[in-house]
């Protein structure tokens, strides 16, 4: 019961303050048709509704499944085994992720279908997918972060310089959808799972820094992408 009672606050003081902001546009600048106004309300209702019932899902299913997916990988004593479930997870729960799906539509829409949104949904999550494998390879190599990370970005601005110049905004904007609220506590649990199993409890945090990879991911993918369509 308490942890509805926190999710309920969370959500109003995270939908609370723009709801407010557009009240007052709407009562002192903007004057929008009454029957927008009253989409814009019970449009309000819905996402909160939703985002309560969502991050439910998420404290409840989400994450102690993750964690316990990526603590009991590592038991079997084989590396594949661990990258590759990190690879297929990455890859699915990337499909699922409501954020991909908006600017996939998004892009879909603006470049008139050149580039469909099943393709840069598949190429995305390809992209994630291969990242948050080799995150899994980091955690079992105990390779730092910072020497993958700089390697990546010194090939993605290596790749923009060949790449058309509407694909550049585009893959980083693939970067920053797989940061939404379905991806982010799966990765993020999965990989505290693996890292403290390999590692013990107090290495735990070795775990994190996933995100960082699997958003570099999906910007080298888009940046290919665009070198292909070039």
């Amino acid at each position: 019961m308490q942890n509805l009672i926190d999710t309920i606050k969370e959500v109003f003081f995270a939908i609370f303050p723009i709801t407010l902001v557009v009240i007052l546009l709407q009562f002192t600048i903007i004057g929008m048709p009454m029957e927008v106004f009253l989409q814009f309300i019970i449009g309000v209702v819905m996402v909160s509704l939703g985002l309560i019932l969502f991050l439910l899902g998420v404290n409840v299913g989400l994450l102690p499944v993750g964690e316990l997916i990526g603590s009991t990988l590592p038991k079997y004593g084989k590396v594949w085994v661990v990258v590759f479930f990190g690879f297929l997870l990455g890859f699915v729960v990337t499909v699922a992720e409501p954020d991909v799906r908006v600017l996939a539509l998004q892009v879909d829409l603006v470049s008139g279908g050149a580039v469909s949104r099943n393709i840069l949904i598949y190429t995305v999550a390809l992209g994630v997918a291969i990242f948050v494998g080799l995150a899994m390879l980091r955690i079992v190599l105990n390779v730092p972060l910072k020497y993958i990370l700089t390697a990546g970005y010194l090939i993605v601005f290596l790749l923009a310089a060949f790449t058309p110049p509407q694909f550049v905004p585009i893959s980083f904007d693939s970067g920053g959808v797989t940061t939404g609220p379905l991806t982010v506590p799966f990765i993020i649990a999965l990989g505290v799972g693996v890292a403290s199993v390999i590692r013990g409890k107090t290495s735990s945090a070795d775990g994190f820094g996933l995100v960082a990879l699997a958003s570099l991911g999906p910007i080298l993918a888009v940046l290919m992408l665009g070198v292909i369509y070039g």
